[in-house]
């Protein structure tokens, strides 16, 4: 049995299969845990939505916080409706999917909002693993974050990166564990293209989901144990 630490947790959460997996982490770890969801300009506001219901299920704290300007600072495929995304990921250089900033800003805005709270603890659901070619999933990235943070309040913040050493397989496996796989799998919203569940099938997202749901099941329908 995981014991629990008596210390706060905040966690960035989007809604999606990696943040929804990191928050029932989180609550099997921490005495309490909040959630906190941006809005920043995404073309699919149902995931704000998708993110309140299902932290209201989790029975978590949530709050939501309008960060749009992101928008405005980039064109990329997340906030631009003019811009068709990459369905796959191109030779060289970033995807047109990559938001610049966005997890630079999610995780400072975060902190603060932490620090006002009595949180250190802030859960991210990045990972170097399957990052589709974000640099700022990257744990270099959040190493050197997390320093400049405590660094920049006088705080002692602990960001933690549950997924950062896993592929998308492990965590449909990590979820499972969690006892909340179906919830992952049918509640969550991970689409590029805005469909809840196993969503549109073609984005980037869909298909790094998909091709890991495939592999859990088929290891794990032979038997093979993940350990974490």
């Amino acid at each position: 049995m995981q014991s629990v630490n008596k210390e706060k947790a905040l966690v960035v959460f989007s809604g999606g299969q990696d943040s929804t997996t990191c928050l029932y982490w989180a609550k099997q770890r921490f005495r309490e845990v909040w959630a906190l969801t941006f809005s920043y300009g995404q073309k699919h506001s149902a995931e704000v939505e998708c993110a309140r219901r299902i932290a209201h299920q989790a029975q978590v704290h949530w709050d939501t916080m309008d960060i749009s300007f992101i928008s405005q600072l980039s064109r990329n495929a997340l906030t631009d409706t003019t811009i068709n995304m990459d369905e796959r990921q191109p030779q060289g250089g970033l995807p047109n999917t990559f938001v610049p900033g966005r997890n630079l800003f999610f995780l400072s805005v975060a902190a603060v909002y932490a620090r006002e709270r009595g949180i250190n603890h802030i859960v991210t659901g990045v990972s170097q693993t399957d990052y589709s070619g974000y640099p700022d999933c990257r744990d270099a990235f959040i190493k050197s974050l997390n320093v400049t943070l405590n660094e920049g309040m006088e705080e002692q913040f602990i960001l933690h990166t549950p997924l950062m050493w896993i592929d998308k397989c492990e965590t449909w496996a990590l979820a499972d564990q969690l006892g909340v796989l179906d919830l992952v799998r049918h509640e969550t919203l991970t689409c590029y293209n805005g469909i809840q569940g196993d969503g549109c099938g073609h984005c980037p997202a869909c298909h790094l989901r998909r091709e890991g749901l495939d592999r859990y099941l088929a290891l794990k329908s032979a038997g093979h144990t993940f350990t974490f």
